[in-house]
């Protein structure tokens, strides 16, 4: 037996995962030394997060399937491996020496630094008389640290570094002679564990008064699943665990969700609850408390993490799909400076960002799209991201590119401001000063639809812009009334389609235009959820919105960004000039070729998967990335289309359709199982459930669907079963039929 190595292979259109034995030390440092390797660690520390999948991937606490796969496997092998993230720069060298110091208790077999260098991984001697996660409670409690409590699986891979001292810091021979350990029956008492092992909390610093918590007589897992893992998901949907000043509110929140689950039963909630450096004492008054109110039920929310947790989670593949990127260095004057100081992995929010103010200015343009029909650069986009995501950078960017607008509006809205004025100043029997009728291009999200129509019809068929630095803003003043139409208006936008009211009132703008208006707008993932609700699904908004992605930055070193120069502002400035000096019919034949090839090729992709949600989304993401390429090739100032531009029209349309999926795709999906009734009927459920093997997967579920069922509803209908108990779960992946269903 063996180290082994992970590889990705398709199969049956699927990517799995096959194990390769490292049988040695020359083989081992041989895969961790090549400069591929090394130049990729590099990427990696220096923040491509994206690049992390083409290191070396190891796995180290299991054996293989039958077949070489790593899938489902239930066979452990002598060794454990274990992740040590997130540790303080300053604490690093100090846990790498305790570490070392305790290496033949731990009995340490290798010692790694990881991969972004903020932490370590290392692989010890099994315990065979403790489960997985046993032996990493063990080896934590041990050296007195944390392990990453989401690579506590056998099948953990690890991405490993380099074979330099510095990366590679420890290794024995043993490693390489690993066999299999055979199924344990579960342990009464940790015998071996010489410290307090409370194997469903991970509280190191807890502070105990008995021997209680080295007894495993109270349950651990509710329903089969371990209560430290509900625990942890309660805390992701209540806004994180608790910091000081809200620890004692949060905890008692939490034990009076956790009751409904553990029998309302004050002992088994003291062994199950985290205690977050409270002592005993004052847990207990915590529980105590939480335990005298009136049982009511299970919550909601904890309704909810119990169902999620009962399926299967498939595991998705790092690298299994390239991300989208464009070639800096072939970008044309405006664009390429704009990306200038920008981190590789945020310059596609920052292009996406500034598209729809590019297009704004360059809205005397009409172009002939594939299908023949004229088109004007009409252009939306929502870069979204958690908090703190550095979203700001977009900003910075468009602040460069709207300054043209923001000069232009300023001496526009001084002559409104005078006229406004004047009409107030005026006499009752005095004649109302003419309204100067001021061309204002940019505009608040926040504008009423009174105002927005007036502004479009002053504006002498130019094209409108809003930047919004927050959705939220735009979802809280278009929630209801006249203000959903707004709605309507960001629609229409798309195709300058017609749009109006009539009001019988000179207080209200009456009248109907031609929509040009481009907007972009910075969100939180969460808010573009709530902006994007069924109704913007089916009425087609989601399809005409260009959707970027923020990295995460979650335990992300500090990005590095540069200003600009004075001449590379300048150039902006001549990229925002060329586009306002572009009018007319602008032709476009290889573009429209290019476009039309990746939509043909997208369709028979679609086809092939019956994946009727790309077979949608493909159509108006590939106007958006057409669009995306005649700004370009404005641009350019070439008189034909040059490769560059072709590539980046794709690119921008794959992008496009990419996100769109990612974000809206399973709200679709299941729109389209609503409409045809799928996966909602008892009746079509129970055909299905026939149709099934004894012993079945999520993936054999969905293969009987034909892709037509969305994931949220596939998960439900397996919920719907186990809860009949027409199934029972078998493994993390697998579920067996009953014979009473």
């Amino acid at each position: 037996m063996s180290v082994y190595r992970i590889e990705y292979q398709k199969k049956e259109n699927e990517i799995i995962k096959m194990m390769h034995p490292v049988t040695n030390r020359e083989m081992y440092l041989r895969l961790r030394g090549s400069e591929k390797q090394k130049a990729t660690l590099m990427a990696v520390r220096n923040g491509n997060e994206g690049q992390k999948h083409k290191l070396v991937q190891m796995v180290y606490s299991c054996l293989p399937n039958e077949d070489g796969t790593l899938a489902g496997t239930k066979r452990k092998s002598t060794c454990v491996g274990m992740d040590i993230d997130h540790i303080p720069a300053e604490e690093m060298q100090a846990l790498k020496e305790r570490i070392l110091s305790k290496k033949d208790e731990l009995g340490l077999l290798m010692l790694e630094l990881s991969a972004r260098g903020e932490g370590y991984h290392l692989v010890f001697k099994r315990h065979e008389n403790l489960t997985q996660e046993e032996n990493l409670l063990w080896a934590s409690q041990l050296l007195g640290v944390k392990f990453d409590g989401g690579a506590k699986d056998i099948t953990r891979v690890f991405f490993t570094t380099t074979a330099d001292e510095d990366n590679l810091i420890y290794l024995d021979d043993a490693v390489f002679e690993v066999k299999e350990v055979k199924e344990v029956k579960e342990v009464k008492e940790v015998k071996e564990v010489k410290p307090n092992v409370h194997a469903e909390t991970n509280d190191l610093t807890s502070e105990r008064s008995d021997n209680s918590l080295t007894s495993t007589n109270y349950p651990k897992a509710y329903r089969g699943i371990p209560y430290s893992e509900i625990i942890r998901e309660y805390w992701n949907c209540t806004g994180g665990e608790p910091t000081e000043g809200e620890r004692n509110v949060k905890l008692h929140k939490l034990a009076v969700n956790l009751r409904s689950i553990c029998d309302n039963k004050k002992e088994v909630l003291m062994q199950v609850m985290p205690r977050c450096g409270l002592s005993d004492a004052e847990l207990k008054s915590i529980v105590d408390s939480a335990c005298k109110e009136q049982p009511k039920g299970i919550s909601k929310v904890m309704q909810s993490i119990i169902d999620n947790s009962l399926l299967p989670r498939e595991e998705t593949e790092e690298g299994s799909e390239a991300p989208v990127k464009v070639d800096v260095k072939s970008l044309p004057i405006g664009l390429k400076e704009s990306l200038i100081g920008v981190p590789e992995n945020m310059q596609m929010p920052v292009l996406c960002g500034i598209m729809p103010l590019a297009a704004a200015y360059a809205d005397g343009v009409e172009v002939r799209y594939c299908d023949l029909k004229r088109q004007h650069l009409g252009l939306m986009t929502i870069v979204r991201g958690p908090q703190a995501s550095n979203k700001s950078v977009v900003k910075d960017a468009i602040e460069s590119w709207r300054r043209q607008f923001a000069e232009e509006d300023k001496a526009a809205r001084q002559r409104e401001d005078e006229w406004k004025e004047q009409r107030k100043a005026r006499k009752a029997n005095e004649k109302a000063p003419e309204d100067p009728h001021v061309v204002i291009r940019m505009v608040p999200v926040t504008i009423s639809c009174s105002t927005l129509l007036k502004r479009l019809k002053n504006a002498d068929g130019h094209t409108i812009y809003s930047f919004s630095e927050e959705l939220d803003t735009l979802i809280k003043t278009n929630g209801a009334g006249s203000w959903s139409s707004k709605y309507d208006v960001y629609r229409y936008s798309f195709d300058k389609a017609e749009w109006g009211q009539d009001y019988n009132s000179d207080a209200a703008e009456s009248g109907v235009v031609n929509v040009a208006y481009n907007w972009t707008m910075l969100g939180t993932n969460a808010v573009v959820r709530k902006c994007f609700k069924n109704d913007n699904i089916e009425n087609g908004l989601s399809s005409r919105v260009l959707v970027a992605e923020m990295p995460d930055a979650s335990f992300a070193k500090m990005p590095k960004f540069r200003e600009r120069s004075e001449r590379e502002e300048a150039r902006i400035q001549q990229a925002v000039t060329l586009l306002r000096s572009a009018s007319g019919l602008i032709k476009t034949p290889m573009l429209n070729q290019a476009i039309e090839q990746w939509v043909e090729t997208t369709r028979v992709k679609a086809e092939k998967d019956a994946d009727h949600v790309m077979d949608t989304l493909r159509k108006r993401s590939a106007v958006i990335g057409f669009r995306c390429g005649v700004i370009f090739h404005l641009l350019s100032g070439k008189k034909k289309e040059s490769k560059a531009c072709l590539d980046f029209a794709v690119t921008m349309a794959e992008y496009c359709l990419r996100q769109q999926i990612k974000i809206f795709g399973e709200a679709l999906r299941n729109q389209y199982i609503n409409a045809q009734d799928e996966c909602q009927r008892y009746g079509s459920n129970h055909s299905v459930f026939d149709q099934l093997a004894p012993t079945f997967t999520m993936n054999d579920l969905r293969t009987l669907k034909h892709g037509l069922c969305g994931e949220s509803a596939l998960r439900k209908t397996i919920s719907r079963w186990y809860k009949d108990s027409w199934i029972e779960k078998v493994d993390k992946t697998h579920w067996k039929k009953l014979s009473a269903a």
